[in-house]
């Protein structure tokens, strides 16, 4: 399980409802002509806590994000963010999060810095605005126009805008498109940061590593419905590790332990198994005895991106098992 990080009471968080920062019952949207984009789902997330909502393209995540903005109305089910309904409630909920959208449009003659200042206009305590810009990697550009920077500096100052209000619960979708892997990990460490401080994170992203790597629990959604959640450990457990390695050319696959479900393509090897430190240590103890060497031997547990993988190929009949219980 993942260790909660100083006392934001995460771990209770799950039991008792006015510990959750946000809240997802049986929530529904349909758009017109009948295509229903989220399909019953239902999840919470407590204070201080950051969670991820993943999914392959059209799964219905950006739609449950607008909901949860409180951009649009749910046709059927209830949302609560800091206990308000986002879309009735607004007044209450808009001072209290911020939110990056996939795409956010600036004036592009402004400045940097005039386009923070602008937004701080319209926030309640807004931070400085050199502030915003450290935060972000972005002070040395504050007196660039917005036109001139690069796709990745634009994230960056949507995240800036983003952060502008110190808010207690904060919306990220796909926050490090079109970052460099240095951008990408300046913004990890970040968000690592404000989740430290008790700020409520909830992620889209279509980087799985991202994901792994931040996220205390996640949720993964297909076809408008969620088909698994639980902490990046719990979700890739129920998936099998794997060994590999390859077999000197005098030794048959033939003379592997029968009992590793071993495939063979030609000398190269790989048994999937979810007893990943057994198996090994029956293949490297047949080794020993056998006196073959194990050549680019490698094993390894599953990934998230694996996990994935795995659901987004099965996730028509996950879909069916979860709409039927």
């Amino acid at each position: 399980m993942t260790q909660p990080t100083g006392g934001h009471g995460r771990q209770d968080g799950h039991g008792h409802h006015g510990a959750q920062a946000i809240d997802v019952a049986d929530l529904r949207r349909t758009y017109a002509g009948g295509y229903t984009a989220v399909d019953g789902i239902s999840f919470s997330v407590a204070r201080g806590e950051l969670f991820a909502l993943l999914g392959t393209n059209g799964a219905g995540k950006t739609s449950t994000m607008e909901l949860l903005e409180g951009l649009a109305r749910p046709d059927d089910g209830t949302v609560r963010v800091l206990g308000h309904d986002p879309y009735t409630e607004r007044a209450a909920v808009r001072p209290r999060v911020g939110v990056m959208l996939q795409e956010g449009g600036f004036p592009s003659d402004l400045t940097v810095a005039e386009t923070v200042r602008m937004c701080a206009g319209c926030t309640s305590g807004a931070r400085p605005t050199d502030e915003a810009l450290a935060l972000v990697g972005l002070a040395k550009r504050a007196g660039v126009r917005v036109k001139q920077l690069s796709g990745g500096e634009r994230r960056r100052l949507d995240l800036a805008l983003a952060l502008l209000g110190r808010p207690e619960v904060l919306f990220l979708d796909e926050p490090s498109t079109g970052l460099d892997a240095e951008g990408r990990r300046d913004t990890w460490e970040l968000v690592r940061e404000l989740r430290n401080e008790g700020t409520t994170v909830l992620l889209t992203t279509h980087y799985l590593e991202e994901a792994e790597s931040l996220a205390d629990r996640l949720a993964i959604m297909h076809q408008g419905r969620i088909v698994v959640t639980g902490t990046p450990a719990e979700v890739t457990a129920a998936r099998p590790g794997r060994i590999r390695f390859t077999l000197p050319e005098a030794v048959p696959a033939g003379r592997l332990p029968l009992s590793l479900e071993a495939a063979a393509d030609g000398r190269r090897i790989e048994i999937r198994t979810r007893r990943i430190q057994h198996d090994l240590g029956e293949l490297l103890r047949w080794a020993e005895e056998s006196n073959v060497q194990l050549e680019a031997l490698d094993a390894r547990a599953a990934t998230l991106e694996e996990a994935f993988l795995d659901i987004a190929a099965r996730g028509e009949e996950m879909a069916e098992t979860v709409s039927a219980r």
